[in-house]
């Protein structure tokens, strides 16, 4: 059998068998930054120059405008190359190629992961999704009849559905708190979750930051006053990792589960679940999986065949990522958000339900469009304007929620914003 090395270099030096290594798409980035690097993140948040070459990164039809992209993101080119050098490499033997060659490489895209995570590796288990992640914790932690769980009614509806059926099949109780939009503080947060605490509580589960309306919880203060109480808490990260900075430490969670195909721009159906050390032997896999796995983070990836490209094209998404900055990245989603609410807010009967406060919100916000009907406008935006958000029809508010991404023109939140204000003032044309 060829080795490793000498198979691999003979797809390379055929350029009709995969696409090419040559990628400078990444020097770009680098190339950019080093010529801003003295400058402060909110100080390039609107430099259109500096943010024109990481646009240029991405394959896109710019004769639509999306602005959802908090639901899954574009990657950017170098990761589409990624995966298809990985998809052909795969398909040539696949029971050699991708099971023993790729997929061990598993590992490097979980040290780099945890790395930047803030965690050991042996703490980072590879999903397919936040779903995923979630699912294994909440179905996974021994919970008893009449045991309570905490969350809020603006959880993730999946997450809340997984929590009904416990409720509904083991005879668990499922309690969810309101809060306004936005809350006065981030310390009114942490008050609601701890007045709803009663002796039977074992579990709270929390958003880091709510799909709806892209409210950041204080997460830390959360955790530790739930633990003082011998309460777990399951932190919801779907919309944060990638999205603004920040570490495990920062946290201080024993769980963690993330998407990575939204603000990482990795591969879709590609996810991370963190859980601490010490915690792992305490929950059951999703899938079954030896008792030899019991204190063995892999276990939780024990799904059966699948592809190895997706997981190991994180890597490229993560230095994408991380070649613009967080903190550079979390300024500029931050100016995009503010360019078009404080716009939009300064039109009659439109309510920005998002703080501007940093600690509370990042690039994900959501507004009330007045008396329009969010279904009919978000439609017409779409049919007349080629222009992408969401409608969120939730039984304590509706409005339209607007996530852009790194790729996204100024121009283009411009766009949206005279459209939606010209809406607003002289109602939907028919």
């Amino acid at each position: 059998m060829p080795s490793r090395r000498a198979f691999l270099g003979s797809l390379f030096a055929s350029s009709a068998v995969v696409p090419s290594l040559k990628n400078d798409g990444l020097e770009r980035i680098r190339s950019a930054v080093r010529s801003i690097t003295a400058r402060p993140a909110e100080a390039t948040a609107d430099d259109e120059d500096f943010w024109r070459q990481i646009q240029d990164a991405f394959t896109l039809d710019r004769t639509l405008i999306n602005l959802n992209n908090g639901g899954v993101s574009p990657s950017p080119r170098v990761v589409q190359e990624a995966m298809a050098r990985y998809l052909a490499i795969s398909n040539t033997a696949p029971v050699v190629t991708m099971w023993q060659w790729l997929e061990p490489e598993i590992e490097s895209v979980r040290r780099r992961l945890a790395a930047d995570f803030g965690c050991d590796p042996e703490e980072m288990a590879i999903t397919r999704n936040a779903s995923e992640s979630l699912e294994i914790v909440q179905l996974g932690i021994p919970l008893q009849r009449g045991d309570e769980v905490v969350t809020t009614t603006q959880d993730y509806p999946r997450m809340i559905t997984t929590w009904k059926q416990r409720e509904r099949r083991e005879g668990i109780v499922l309690k969810q708190i309101t809060f306004p939009v936005p809350p006065p503080s981030p310390e009114d947060l942490v008050h609601r979750f701890e007045a709803a605490i009663t002796p039977r509580t074992k579990v709270l589960h929390v958003c880091h930051i709510t799909n709806l309306t892209g409210q950041i919880f204080p997460i830390k203060a959360i955790v530790q006053m739930a633990r003082a109480k011998s309460i777990e808490t399951i932190v919801d990260g779907a919309h944060a990792y990638a999205h603004f900075p920040f570490t495990r430490d920062e946290l201080d969670c024993d769980y963690y589960g993330t998407s990575l195909h939204k603000w990482l721009l990795a591969p879709h159906g590609t996810g991370f679940l963190y859980v601490r050390k010490e915690k792992i032997p305490t929950i059951w896999p999703l899938m079954a999986a030896p008792p030899e796995m019991n204190g063995n983070i892999r276990k939780f990836e024990e799904i059966g065949t699948h592809p190895a490209a997706n997981h190991n094209a994180i890597a490229e998404a993560l230095t994408f990522h991380q070649g613009i900055g967080a903190e550079r990245k979390a300024a500029r989603l931050r100016y995009l958000r503010d360019r078009w609410a404080k716009r939009l807010e300064q039109v009659p009967g439109v309510k920005v339900l998002t703080s501007y406060d940093p600690r509370q919100a990042c690039g994900l916000a959501s507004f009330t469009p007045a008396a329009l009907d969010i279904g009919k406008l978000g439609a017409y935006l779409w049919d007349k304007h080629r222009i992408i958000v969401t409608p969120i029809d939730h039984p304590e508010f509706k409005c339209i929620r607007v996530t852009p991404n790194v790729y996204t023109l100024a121009s283009e939140v411009d766009r949206f914003a005279e459209v939606v204000e010209t809406a607003v003032k002289q109602g939907i044309p028919a």
